[in-house]
Parts: C-alpha cells; structure tokens; sequence
C-alpha cells in the first residue's frame, strides 16, 4: 500500500492527492502537520532531509518533490495515464509543470518567505511576487 506523507495546505501535496485520485491508485493519507513542526521529526528526517511534503512510499521506494512523486507514479503505475501520448504535447506539458516548480511555487511558500525576510528584510515579499507575476506571464504565452 502507498504511503502519502501530506500536509492539506500544501499545493504540492494536493497534485500529488489529485493525480492518486485520477489514476485509481489507493493509498494511505499520513498527515504531517508543518505549523507544528512535525517535518523536523528524526523519523521524518529520514524519509526527506529537506523535511517538506509530500513524501511517497511505495514499499520500499520513498519518493519526495511533488515533480518526481508525479513521474515516478506515471512511470510505475501506468493504468489512466495523465500526460499526453504525443511527445510535442507531453513536452509541453512537462515544461508547464516545471515552470510552475521551480518559477512559480518556491516563491509562495511561508517557509521560504519566512527565511527570505530573515536574511534580506522585509521587501523580500514584493520581490517574490514579481517573480510570480513573471512565472504567470510566461505560462500565459505557452
């Protein structure tokens, strides 16, 4: 049975839930609760060092980053596939889920906002958000 170390606030965790969801694939929810500090635990520590969800184990494959979690399961379980067969559109579409990875998304989350006001005050904020802005007009032009 899949195990999904979640947080229900996390966007990240949510893609993972959803495309769980859209491919029919059980699993058991374990809820790591991040205000609390649950992903600074040794045992969590173990299965992400980078202690962030979502985390997936599948016996004895233990999957982190939402991106890797997403083609790990499209790779391994291959019933309902969720990209598209055409290389073209699969390119596409995996170029969109990056850009959203690595240009969009690090620049919402609390705990990187938190660590950017720590170390550059507090105009980290307006300078996160241009940087969203311009991962949004980029996706708009594909």
């Amino acid at each position: 049975m899949i195990v999904l170390y979640s947080y229900w606030l996390s966007s990240c965790s949510w893609r993972i839930r959803f495309a769980l969801c859209l491919k029919g694939i059980p699993y058991e929810y374990k809820a790591v609760d991040l205000v609390k500090g649950e992903q600074f635990s040794p045992e969590f520590e173990k299965l992400n060092p980078l202690h962030c969800v979502p985390v997936l184990a599948d016996d004895h494959v233990v999957v982190s980053d939402s991106y890797a979690i997403f083609l790990y399961l499209e790779e391994k379980y291959t019933q309902k596939p969720l990209l598209p067969v055409d290389p073209q559109i699969r390119a596409l579409n995996l170029q969109i889920a990056s850009m959203i990875n690595s240009s969009i998304q690090p620049y919402h989350m609390i705990s990187a906002l938190k660590d950017m006001e720590k170390m550059f005050g507090a105009e980290t904020k307006q300078w996160a958000q241009y940087k969203i802005d311009k991962g949004f007009l980029a996706l708009e032009k594909l």
